[in-house]
């Protein structure tokens, strides 16, 4: 049962990951969305650094890691969380998930160009699968191009920006804790995205007068549950796992989100969102190189 315990936490994860996406939907149709998604990550911001000095873990960053720190908040927590917070608000909550879905397969693509990984025909073709599937989900119901929102485009945006960013956090990982990494990211991150608001939404401020107590109980759970401790845990656990099952549950985090957008919001689900879901889970396999990763490991099995 140990050896079975990091992936029932990862699953937990998933789904907390996976109902956070209309949470957020919730968060950005009630109040403006880059103010909210400001607050959101600050919060969680200050729960991470609050575990963390439970755990000892909390110190100032040597002057080698602000570099990664900045890098990392730049893109890894505002650009990405920007744009999600205006995707979210323009586009469905069921597409969100979808088109998120495709994080491991620009992840990889960002380490062939900026790591020099190796690539193979089956990574090649999993991108044109994984790329078809968001296409018949943005572009389905008959509507063509003209059926996809500029929400859509955001969310593709917020989730290559997060992509990049984990080339940052990889070379940074070797040099300082991953864990306090995260904390001091979404810290800037959420300033930066704050700084943004008061720019882009000048009565931002006023509309948190929207609220509700459901609307703050869906705040609370997003910014401690999911993006908090939700991070912290997946950070500690996907080191005790190799690469190709990590690939695997994040497609369980496209699947909950889906359930999710269906159970929170009656959001409809249609045959073009399965039918993008089923290319994109394996186009996430073999663009990601899990896929290849599976066979190696039953192959060297075999031989033993």
């Amino acid at each position: 049962m140990q050896n079975f315990r990091p992936y029932i936490i990862l699953v937990f994860t998933m789904m907390i990951w996976g109902f956070n996406v209309p949470l957020i939907k919730i968060l950005v149709s009630t109040f403006e969305p880059v103010t909210i998604t400001s607050l959101r990550i600050f919060t969680a911001s200050l729960v991470i650094f609050l575990i963390l000095g439970f755990m000892g873990k909390v110190h100032l960053p040597k002057k080698t890691h602000w570099k990664y720190i900045l890098g990392g908040g730049l893109f890894n927590v505002f650009f990405h969380h920007l744009f999600l917070g205006l995707g979210a608000a323009g586009t469905s909550a069921v597409h969100t998930g979808i088109i998120l879905g495709l994080g491991p397969i620009l992840t990889a693509i960002m380490s062939i160009l900026f790591l020099k990984s190796g690539i193979s025909f089956l990574r090649i073709f999993g991108f044109f699968i994984g790329t078809a599937g968001v296409l018949v989900t943005v572009l389905g119901g008959g509507s063509g191009l003209s059926g996809m929102a500029l929400g859509d485009l955001y969310i593709f945006i917020s989730i290559a920006t997060q992509a990049f960013s984990f080339i940052i956090v990889s070379r940074a990982a070797r040099e300082m804790d991953p864990l306090l990494l995260t904390g001091y990211m979404q810290l800037f991150g959420s300033l930066g995205i704050f700084l943004a608001s008061l720019m882009m939404e000048p009565d931002g401020l006023a509309s948190l007068q929207n609220g509700s107590l459901t609307a703050l109980g869906v705040f609370l759970l997003s910014a401690c549950g999911a993006t908090a401790i939700g991070h912290l845990v997946y950070n500690n656990t996907i080191t005790k796992i190799g690469p190709s099952e990590s690939a695997i549950f994040l497609n369980l985090n496209t699947f909950f989100s889906i359930v999710g957008s269906a159970v929170l919001l009656n959001e409809p689900i249609y045959y073009y969102h399965w039918l993008g879901l089923f290319l994109i889970v394996p186009g996430v396999l073999m663009g990601s190189g899990a896929l290849e990763d599976i066979i190696r490991k039953r192959a060297r099995a075999r031989k033993v």
